[in-house]
């Protein structure tokens, strides 16, 4: 997409955003190449970006509520205070992107790939993170307090300080993960394999 044509599709989605929709049109930005936009504090409310491409793109501090970015490319993304509550994230690829302080509360990750990715400090309350690979990633002081984990495989995951109470970790895979100061208060747990 060239710049110009992002450029006038981020205008007419601000306008309708700040005018309740009697303005402008939603970005329909799906199966899109952005790689190389700086997006940084971007007005990206509910806006459609399914498919698209915005490998190793810079969202920090952007408002991405709601938005549909189901099957993405966010590999290598920064989204350093980025707010995705309630946005639809359904196998998309966050795989090693810094999610430092973000806001991930009622997001929809259900079999995401979050490989290696930052989220320390994120908040994901509520989130559905079913099925979601969160192999080697740091979440250290996150937020995860109600969160759907079940058969999430977070195998060698930095959880040191997070909120897991009332988390359900059914299913969900922990080898060499560190749990030091984890609190798992009426989590459900996944089932410890023992020898007869």
């Amino acid at each position: 997409m060239q710049a110009e044509e992002l450029q006038k599709a981020l205008i007419g989605h601000a306008l309708y955003q700040e005018s309740g929709g009697k303005e402008g049109a939603i970005a329909e930005l799906h199966e899109v190449d952005l790689r190389g936009a700086d997006l940084s504090g971007a007005n990206l409310i509910n806006a459609n970006l399914r498919g698209s491409n915005l490998c190793g793109v810079d969202l920090s501090g952007a408002k991405l509520v709601g938005a549909k970015l189901c099957g993405a490319d966010l590999s290598c993304t920064k989204l350093v205070g980025a707010n995705l509550s309630d946005a639809s994230l359904i196998r998309t690829d966050l795989s090693f992107a810094n999610l430092h302080r973000a806001n991930l509360n009622r997001a929809n990750l259900r079999d995401a790939n979050l490989r290696g990715s930052k989220l320390h400090d994120a908040t994901l309350r509520y989130a559905n993170l079913s099925r979601v690979n969160l192999g080697g990633a740091y979440l250290h002081r996150a937020n995860l307090n109600c969160a759907k984990l079940n058969r999430a495989k977070l195998n060698d995951a930095n959880l040191s300080g997070a909120n897991l109470i009332d988390a359900d970790l059914t299913n969900a895979k922990l080898n060499g993960a560190n749990l030091d100061g984890t609190d798992l208060r009426n989590a459900k747990l996944p089932e410890i394999a023992t020898s007869a």
